[in-house]
């Protein structure tokens, strides 16, 4: 089966949009979030606990972690990843560029060079080379329905605009590489066929942005990816880069904000700029360290906004004001955790250094960010 991508319906009010996604896993509705499965797993949650939560699609097996362990011949035997870690639905996974630019920071671990990186792992003798080619070649056996062309992602708040630019260029080349390796070999190992997505890098600077904007859909590749350290992090940087590179979207490829997802107000925001995919690490990350979401998906100024009580919709459940609070994490959420438990156990449970509590305050932020994705959804198809 191909991949397409149709456009369903466009929200009049911003630039809103349902589009589906056909895989050879299952079909997309966005706007869609993306749990992390980072080293093939999302923590603290199994493949059933995600489809519970409304998962469409998970960021599965980041391919530099792959190729530290288990290694891509366990992944191969097992036929992909997809039957390695028991997820039946779409999976997007990653290039191995994020760790060029985390890694790479500490030159006895991560090289960079015109042709790609050099990784020599901590306590091993054990060295990884990413280059277009390998990372092509890792993610054909990883076997996710959407791969990522492999990039530089660029040190965007410290990094000078010549270093910004350098890393860009690279990223371009990396990706004409990309795309002539993939029309060789547009199948995974597994027979299934893999889209190709290019990564749009040039850092905070407004000229850089356009022009990889530019040379990125000039690519015709199956979507487009707005990649760098400021994408998810600083989020009204986030968002002012969107305005730049957005009149060069084509509407008939989908959109990926990588690393968007930290609090449920970030999805509402890049949706109104015309964005379609985003993943992240935090709902479960700060989950297991107390952050938990809690508000109210609420219309306002002709969209949506996720209004709370608590300082950008979290609320910290170690605080001991929660160890008699009977009332659910968020008030009206169906989630499993809501349904069930109370501030004043979980309160416990975290205290306690419980297990179980990890596996409850993952699911419910897991879920509060795709009922998000769902009301937005739902707004956008009745407008």
């Amino acid at each position: 089966m191909s991949f397409t991508t149709q456009v369903i319906q466009s929200y009049p009010h911003n630039h809103a949009r349902v589009i589906k996604i056909k895989t050879p896993h299952g079909d997309v509705d966005t706007p869609v979030f993306m749990p992390v499965a980072t080293k093939a797993a999302v923590n603290c949650m199994t493949p059933q606990d995600l489809h519970v939560a409304g998962s469409q699609i998970i960021l599965g097996g980041n391919t530099y972690h792959m190729l530290c362990a288990p290694g891509l011949d366990t992944i191969e035997r097992a036929g992909g990843m997809h039957r390695f870690m028991a997820w039946d639905q779409p999976m997007l996974t990653d290039s191995g560029g994020f760790q060029v630019f985390s890694l790479s920071k500490n030159s006895k671990i991560c090289q960079i060079d015109e042709d790609g990186a050099c990784f020599y792992l901590p306590n091993s003798n054990k060295k990884v080379r990413l280059t277009p080619q390998t990372s092509l070649a890792a993610q054909r056996v990883i076997g996710a329905d959407i791969i990522m062309a492999f990039d530089q992602c660029s040190a965007d708040i410290l990094a000078s605009k010549d270093e910004v630019y350098q890393a860009m260029q690279r990223t371009h080349r990396w990706l004409v590489q990309a795309k002539e390796i993939h029309a060789q070999y547009p199948d995974s190992a597994y027979g299934h066929r893999q889209a190709l997505f290019g990564i749009i890098q040039g850092g905070g600077f407004t000229d850089l942005r356009e022009q990889s904007a530019r040379f990125v859909v000039d690519m015709a590749l199956d979507g487009v990816a707005i990649g760098g350290e400021s994408i998810g992090f600083d989020m009204n940087k986030t968002k002012e880069i969107l305005t730049w590179i957005r009149p060069f979207l084509p509407t008939d490829k989908a959109r990926y904000t990588m690393g968007v997802g930290l609090n449920p107000q970030d999805l509402i925001d890049v949706v109104a700029q015309g964005v379609d995919i985003f993943d992240c690490v935090a709902p479960t990350r700060n989950a297991r360290h107390g952050s938990l979401y809690s508000g109210k998906i609420v219309e306002a100024d002709h969209w949506l906004k996720f209004d709370s009580e608590f300082q950008g919709g979290v609320l910290h459940i170690k605080n001991s004001k929660f160890a008699s609070d009977d009332y659910p994490i968020m008030a009206d959420c169906e989630c499993l955790t809501c349904q069930h438990y109370s501030r004043a156990y979980l309160h416990h449970l975290f205290k306690e250094k419980s297990v179980a509590y990890s596996t409850l305050a993952c699911m419910h932020n897991i879920y509060v960010m795709h009922q998000v994705c769902e009301k937005m959804r739902e707004m956008i198809r009745a407008s």
